[in-house]
């Protein structure tokens, strides 16, 4: 088998990056241009993407191509279809990212709640050591006791950041885009509801044409003007522009964005501009991609080769 790997720089410096060379020859590209794609897959049997696309004219054009293994659990960059026509199986990965996704989530909404930044400045700066008193409570800050989290989403990120919550004496209550009653502990809300009622809004739901563009200006306006809102899941769900225009008008006290509409994001970005930079955390999608998560998820993709190898030396 001859493998090629198109982006590994989207994996970073992981221990088990070259472990599918048990298979085979391996080929690794940092980034594949779409203009390089089709030349780099060419006498390649296995190819392995993140981001890259293969769509169906690269696709037709790769005539040794046996398996396509996408690094991540969404499949939008590979034109599923004419790979299905061409008999050529798509493998993805799930799951292996719930518990750096959900651990990130509480950094996020620790952060914006505790302030923890501005204190740690404070000591650091020397202002400490000149302070007439032990401690310096010189803004105000909350504990996570006793307050709702909503959660768009309660699949297995948000499921699991829910456990969490609870351990944090939360209370729970989640949206379901899709109407289904997920888990009988906690008390499915309308959307309106769980926005009017919540004192954080964290969102762990996947973009589709159900949620694409869910939380806008209108949607903000419910909100409490306590409460934080928490987007780990896809850029895209919340208006950017509007959420900006929340936070300068005082519409909710903070908010916390790791995914964005476009990524990476552009210089002019509006989230760049809220005027209050200590009401807004903003990360590089970076909740995934714990050591852990990365080195679990090329597990996942060594397993979806081997699975492919064994069961084509049985059909042989």
């Amino acid at each position: 088998m001859k493998i090629i790997f198109l982006d590994t720089k989207t994996m970073g410096d992981i221990p088990n990056l070259k472990t599918v060379e048990d298979f085979g020859s391996l080929t690794l590209y940092e980034q594949s241009l779409p203009e390089q794609v089709t030349e780099r897959i060419k006498g390649h049997d296995i190819v392995i993407t993140n981001k890259v696309k293969l769509d169906k004219k690269i696709i037709a054009a790769s005539p040794d191509l046996k398996l396509i293994c996408i690094a991540a659990t969404g499949t939008n960059n590979v034109d599923l279809d004419f790979a299905r026509e061409k008999g050529i199986p798509v493998k993805n990965a799930r799951d292996y990212s719930t518990h750096s996704v959900a651990e990130v989530t509480f950094t996020l909404i620790l952060s914006l709640l505790t302030q923890i930044h501005y204190y740690d400045e404070f000591v650091k700066s020397g202002k400490y050591s000149r302070h007439d008193i032990f401690t310096h409570i010189g803004r105000p800050f909350w504990q996570l006791f006793g307050k709702q989290l909503g959660i768009i989403g309660l699949g297995n990120i948000g499921s699991h950041t829910a456990r969490i919550a609870e351990g944090f004496g939360m209370k729970v209550t989640y949206y379901s885009s899709s109407g289904k009653k997920r888990h009988p502990s906690y008390p499915l809300m309308e959307l309106d509801e769980l926005l009017r009622t919540s004192d954080i809004v964290s969102i762990h739901s996947p973009l589709n044409e159900k949620t694409r563009n869910l939380l806008g200006y209108e949607q903000l306006q419910k909100m409490k003007p306590t409460a934080l809102l928490i987007n780990t899941g896809r850029g895209g769900i919340v208006k950017e522009k509007d959420l900006v225009k929340a936070l300068n008008e005082n519409l909710i006290r903070g908010a916390a964005l790791d995914v964005f509409e476009q990524e990476p994001m552009s210089p002019d970005n509006p989230l760049l501009e809220v005027r209050d930079k200590d009401k807004m955390i903003l990360t590089p999608h970076i909740a995934w991609a714990s050591l852990e998560a990365r080195t679990h998820l090329m597990e996942i993709v060594y397993q979806n080769i081997k699975s492919f190898v064994e069961e084509n030396k049985k059909s042989v």
